[in-house]
């Protein structure tokens, strides 16, 4: 900090802000600079660099104090925060893992959250509904594995159970998505793309994570990774074992050459007989129409045995297909109205006691019979999206 001109020495000069100093002012402030370094024992190059030394350090110490100050703002932020109160609901502001988070995450995935598949940012992830995750944290295996883990948050009410619910989206842990069509914004239309797999969502995240009962949740804890470092050290061994085959046993070696022989043969085996069913099902197309396949369900999207079950089958086009299925569809629905009636529901075709849902016939006896209605509503069972 410069500091004040010597007694009897010309007053420092104010100017005002845009105001050029005149030629008699440069020369009092050249000779007052003069006296205070002449003052200082100093040149006035020396002096000059003595005053930005010390006006740098100033500013230095300036931006230290603001830093410190937005640091402690943080913490009380942090510490209002922690301290609310019980039945006042927690804002979602992200940050690092928190073990309570982590022990809620872990307890989640081990319920029975009714998980489904859905594609966030072109990966397969588990999503969930809230109610389910509200549920399984009032339930009784949540007090049991409280008592175990001291780290579980407690829960009360639902104000409680949303608070120990919002630390997954508060670490980062599972997010609150939304569907998204996938080909939205493509001139292509539903019709000339892939048809959606019923059930597999195209997800995106929301802003507002907040935690109703319809809302989704898609999971971005993985848990354990115990599996992948076992899967990744497998396959470092199968790596080493192929590169060190050369000085593998001889024995060894001529096991693993009668293996591959086989395995080869099997393939070949598999070929052949996919060649042999389109010849006999090209044969059949014009001997006995519509044309007979051979194991037909050997390329369909089922079990290693279901694909050689049945052995033969004719040819079914997509309007056989069509009527076939609404028929295994109509069987089903009968076999479940039958179940229903073996329950304890009246048949339509049994006698019984007049009731206002009933309907009179007269014979020719003259008795009265009354018929009553299955007038019971029916609720289709609609799978929950």
């Amino acid at each position: 900090m410069a500091q004040p001109p010597p007694q009897g020495g010309p007053p420092p000069m104010q100017m005002q802000p845009g105001q050029q100093p005149s030629p008699e002012q440069i020369r009092q402030m050249q000779a007052q600079l003069a006296a205070e370094a002449q003052k200082a024992g100093m040149t006035v190059p020396q002096y000059v660099e003595k005053l930005k030394a010390q006006a740098m350090q100033q500013h230095q110490m300036r931006q230290q104090q603001a830093q410190q100050q937005q640091a402690q703002g943080g913490q009380h932020q942090h510490q209002h925060q922690q301290g609310a109160q019980p039945g006042q609901q927690v804002p979602i502001q992200p940050g690092p893992p928190k073990p309570e988070a982590l022990a809620v995450a872990k307890f989640l995935q081990s319920q029975n959250l009714k998980q489904r598949t859905c594609i966030f940012q072109e990966k397969r992830k588990d999503m969930f509904k809230v109610k389910r995750a509200l549920r399984a944290l009032h339930s009784d295996a949540y007090k049991k594995a409280r008592s175990k883990n001291p780290l579980l948050p407690e829960v009360k009410d639902r104000v409680t159970a949303e608070n120990a619910f919002k630390l997954l989206p508060l670490s980062l842990l599972a997010l609150r998505v939304s569907k998204v069509d996938p080909h939205e914004g493509h001139n292509h239309g539903s019709k000339g793309g892939k048809k959606r797999v019923k059930g597999l969502w195209t997800v995106k995240i929301e802003q507002q994570q907040e935690a109703r009962d319809e809302y989704h949740y898609v999971w971005l804890y993985e848990g354990a990774q115990w599996k992948n470092k076992l899967y990744a050290a497998g396959a470092l061994f199968l790596i080493l074992a192929v590169v060190f085959f050369p000085v593998w046993p001889y024995h060894f070696r001529l096991g693993v050459w009668y293996l591959s022989m086989a395995m080869l043969g099997v393939l070949g085996l598999f070929f052949a007989m996919a060649i042999f069913r389109l010849i006999l099902f090209l044969i059949t197309m014009f001997t006995t129409p519509p044309g007979l396949w051979l194991y037909p369900n050997l390329f369909e999207d089922v079990g290693f045995f279901d694909s050689f079950r049945p052995v033969w089958a004719w040819h079914e086009d997509e309007k056989a297909m069509k009527k076939r299925k609404k028929e295994e569809r109509v069987k089903k629905r009968a076999k479940k109205e039958g179940k229903k009636d073996e329950g304890g529901e009246p048949n339509i075709s049994e006698p019984v006691t007049a009731s206002a849902t009933g309907t009179e016939s007269v014979p020719a006896d003259g008795k009265v019979v009354v018929q009553q209605r299955n007038l019971s509503a029916r609720v289709e069972e609609v799978e929950d999206e």
